[in-house]
């Protein structure tokens, strides 16, 4: 399968965002993609307000999940973007949606809220229930995720539990001490330790690190992106998949289960 990540730095206009989605889908259908993975903050992006993410939150059936549909009518490939849609109490889920030939395949609510590093996603950000999501996708099995979620390897192997091959991650990587260095650590720890690609796609522009990255189940980096938009290429090969769990079988020697129960939150000041 022909993987494609896709990396752009999102605005606070949906419809300017949305275009340029539809132009990195036609780039990637064009090129035979079976999987695009697009930025967490596709929707829309407020830098310095934050808190305006709620107004600018839509449903899964509003313009702009509609758009990525209609624009994937006639394509098998399948399209993951991050989104924002209206949650109770004023709140919204961080969401990624997959579609493909102009229908909603699924969606995932990010479980991993980013109250870390001086940020409280929490604050106006509820989490999804942790119900892994997985997506049949072109003769493969793609898992999602989102961002803060690839900290937490316990996701990724309820990921892979359900049948993942593939983990698809949308980012908006923030900007700081080491930070460039933890996302290529932990995208590539999890393809490692779960001997999976991962397809990665960081937002980029002037808060967020891009570096988007497809890793091989043996934690090679197979392309990356810098710190500009762009499209990277990749191939996730069935053998070189079956071969990686017969060189390194640490799924089938492990030997302890992931409780996929969710526990509470627990609050920070």
């Amino acid at each position: 399968m022909k993987i494609a990540v896709g990396q752009f730095a999102s605005t606070e206009d949906w419809q300017t965002n949305l275009k340029t989605c539809m132009t990195l889908i036609d780039e990637a259908v064009g090129g035979g993609a079976g999987l695009l993975v697009l930025p967490e903050d596709s929707l829309a992006l407020f830098i310095d307000e934050p808190a305006r993410i709620a107004g600018a939150a839509q449903p899964l059936d509003g313009p702009f999940v509609t758009g990525l549909r209609a624009h994937s009518k006639g394509s098998r490939t399948t399209v993951v973007a991050g989104v924002h849609e209206p949650a109770a109490d004023g709140k919204v889920h961080n969401t990624l949606v997959a579609v493909r030939d102009g229908e909603l395949v699924a969606a995932y609510r990010k479980v991993h809220l980013y109250d870390a590093f001086g940020a409280r996603e929490s604050d106006r950000v509820a989490p999804g229930d942790g119900e892994p999501v997985v997506v049949g996708c072109d003769g493969w099995r793609v898992g999602l995720m989102t961002c803060y979620d690839v900290r937490f390897p316990e996701m990724a192997r309820l990921l892979v539990d359900a049948g993942a091959d593939v983990i698809a991650v949308p980012a908006a990587w923030v900007r700081g001490p080491a930070k460039e260095r933890h996302w290529e650590v932990m995208v590539t720890a999890r393809a490692l330790e779960n001997t999976c690609y991962v397809a990665a796609s960081g937002e980029c522009g002037r808060r967020n690190i891009g570096s988007s990255m497809v890793v091989d189940p043996l934690g090679t980096v197979r392309d990356r992106l810098g710190g500009r938009p762009g499209l990277l290429w990749a191939i996730a090969d069935r053998e070189e998949l079956a071969e990686a769990r017969r060189a390194l079988p640490v799924l089938a020697d492990r030997r302890f289960r992931v409780d996929p129960s969710i526990r509470p939150r627990k609050e920070t000041a």
